[in-house]
């Protein structure tokens, strides 16, 4: 078991560490007044007189009568503490601040730390100084994601992820016991800040953010314009300004940051800073399209093998390169035929290979990636600005930060906000372009398959933990398969606090996450009975290494991760009982959500007019980001 304790270095900064305790007298030791002395040492922090005496009862009299004064008292019982294996300077809990960043659509190898050739030097640090997971999980979409990150729930129990039967989807609406994490922290001392993309049901203010910065156009890079802060709608971006999201949604964060720093320095805080990139549509600013404009002449297949050999090198995979999928597309992709007539006669389909493309849609294909690189590189880059917000108030070693991405990388290739200029340069805001099956296929290495498909190239993300006053491991490899229902445990553990048992006098569902924090000491210290998936009416299940998988409405397959992490090997029938296993679970478990999702009532679908079919078609479409 551990506890957290607070230090001061002789710069005044606070920092943590994990020590190990066995419950005695120990566990209530008085509590230092940490006010910085004068000279930045630690007289500050020695226990006053009077907490001496209250802790130790009638020993007082004892150590008193033995020392013979008050200073030589003092000694005396910093001695017993170190006896104690307690560090007299780590005498009161503290509360790290939460850094949780969000990428959107970035595949699991793009990032160079997970063996891509983009550009993420602040990522790479945080990694090379944290910890990374091999084997972490999301839902495979946007807002089940979101869902997840901030309630702890799957997303299909509080109504924001469809389930058949079940009223809801992306304009579900929570039960109310399925409050938000910033709404937990509140009592806890924390200040929440919002920066970007939303995705979840109701206002950001009430759902206990401070303040708040939400993008609600995922169309426009350039331009926005539905966009909010504070939840009040700002007027829309004019085009032709130096507007840029990425930019923009970093820099609100620094804004929230500077004013916690001179307002609130007392308090920790909780950033959740949601990236829209690398989202389609592709818009990048030139100068970052310009660092990868040949980076990608050599193709999806030559692109795919170099990450796939430099993560085996770093340790990250031990599974096979899985191969390309021509046949797998989302379905309400445009056609071949409307997409070279809309886009131009470079846009390819299908995930084929690279050298059965024309001259010109190699050209135009690698153009694309490029600007899906420079998307990740100005998202570092604007990663690193915070960051640097952070150690210029002093609270670098005490953020735990969080990196992962809301989905896989995406397969869709469809035109929204102000359609496509074939004429305008690619990437600009006259165009409208996604990176397609092919470029998916390789920011996935060396999974099989996309965002919304719940096999491992879907529902995979990059995952960084740092923490240097909590995490002693530096560049070390977790592989603890983990899910994003684990954050709100994680970080409510790390914030001395637990979820409410009851709301309003009902009762609050547990958790069905983990706490990771054993996980940032000991790798496999993380145990679970199986992770759940279910979207677009693909579905999954994992328990242990065994995984049972499905798109759609076709067969089970049957996989063992363990050997088999690219999926290639369909075991279902060699282990039909397996099969049958797993799937009586899956559906154990599926009627557990419905349960949840329909206990208040409120659940329930209507009764469905052909209009309201229409219109609720119409709503999917629009917000299928």
């Amino acid at each position: 078991m551990k506890r957290l304790f607070l230090s001061r270095t002789h710069a005044g900064e606070r920092t943590t560490k994990h020590t190990k305790y066995t419950k005695t007298k120990a566990e209530t030791l008085p509590q230092a007044d940490c006010r910085e002395s004068p000279k930045g040492d630690r007289a500050a922090t020695r226990p006053s007189l009077h907490a001496i005496r209250s802790f130790f009862g009638s020993s007082f009299r004892v150590f008193r009568v033995f020392c013979g004064s008050t200073e030589l008292l003092l000694l005396s019982l910093c001695a017993l503490a170190l006896a104690w294996h307690v560090d007299a300077a780590e005498a009161v809990p503290a509360r790290p601040n939460i850094l949780l960043i969000v990428a959107d659509d970035m595949g699991f190898s793009d990032a160079g730390c997970y063996g891509g050739e983009i550009q993420t030097p602040n990522l790479n640090r945080l990694a090379e100084n944290g910890l990374r997971f091999t084997q972490f999980y999301n839902t495979a979409r946007c807002w089940p994601s979101r869902a997840c990150i901030l309630t702890g729930y799957y997303a299909q129990s509080v109504r924001r992820d469809q389930l058949p039967g079940v009223a809801g989807g992306g304009q579900g609406v929570r039960p109310k016991w399925a409050r938000l994490l910033s709404q937990q922290l509140k009592p806890l001392g924390y200040r929440s800040y919002h920066s970007g993309k939303w995705h979840v049901d109701g206002p950001r203010l009430a759902g206990g953010f401070d303040h708040s910065y939400s993008l609600e156009d995922h169309d426009r890079y350039f331009a926005p314009r539905n966009h909010f802060e504070d939840d009040v709608k700002l007027p829309p971006v004019q085009p032709g300004s130096d507007f840029y999201t990425t930019t923009f949604i970093a820099g609100h964060a620094i804004k929230c940051l500077q004013e916690h720093a001179a307002k609130y320095a007392g308090q920790p805080f909780f950033q959740y800073l949601a990236f829209t990139s690398p989202h389609f549509p592709l818009h990048a600013l030139p100068q970052d399209v310009a660092i990868y404009q040949d980076r990608y002449q050599a193709g999806w297949d030559v692109i795919r093998q170099e990450r796939y050999e430099r993560m085996k090198k770093m340790g990250l995979i031990n599974c096979a390169l899985s191969k390309l999928d021509s046949g797998t597309v989302p379905g309400w992709n445009l056609s071949e035929e409307k997409l070279r007539e809309q886009i131009g006669p470079g846009e390819a389909g299908r995930a084929i290979p690279w050298i059965k493309l024309t001259a010109e849609q190699k050209q135009f294909q690698a153009a694309k990636m490029a600007l899906h690189a420079a998307m990740i590189h100005r998202m570092d880059l604007e990663i690193g600005r915070v960051l640097d917000q952070i150690k210029t108030m002093g609270a670098f070693e005490n953020t735990v930060i969080f990196f992962m991405s809301d989905n896989g990388a995406s397969a869709e290739q469809i035109i929204r906000g102000d359609l496509h200029d074939r004429t305008a340069t690619p990437g600009s805001a006259q165009t409208f372009l996604s990176l397609g099956p092919g470029w998916s296929s390789a920011a996935n290495t060396p999974l099989r398959l996309h965002k919304s498909w719940m096999h491992e190239g879907g529902i995979s993300t990059p995952f960084i933990v740092h923490w240097p006053a909590g995490i002693k491991a530096r560049g070390e490899l977790r592989r603890n398969p983990s899910h994003l229902i684990d954050l709100v445990p994680t970080i409510l553990e790390l914030a001395g606090g637990k979820g409410p048992k009851t709301i309003d006098g009902e009762a609050v569902p547990p958790l069905p996450g983990q706490s990771l924090v054993p996980a940032f000491t000991k790798d496999g210290s993380v145990t679970r009975e199986y992770l759940w998936w279910f979207h677009d009416g693909n579905r999954a299940i994992r328990i242990g290494d065994w995984k049972l998988v499905a798109d759609h409405e076709a067969p089970w397959e049957l996989y063992d991760l363990g050997q088999d992490r690219s999926e290639s090997r369909n075991l279902a029938a060699e282990h039909p009982n397996k099969v049958s296993e797993l799937g009586e679970a899956w559906t154990k478990h599926a009627e557990e959500f419905r349960t949840l999702a329909t206990a208040d009532g409120q659940g329930n679908p209507p009764a469905r007019t052909p209009a309201a079919v229409r219109k609720k078609n119409q709503q999917q479409q629009e917000i299928r980001p």
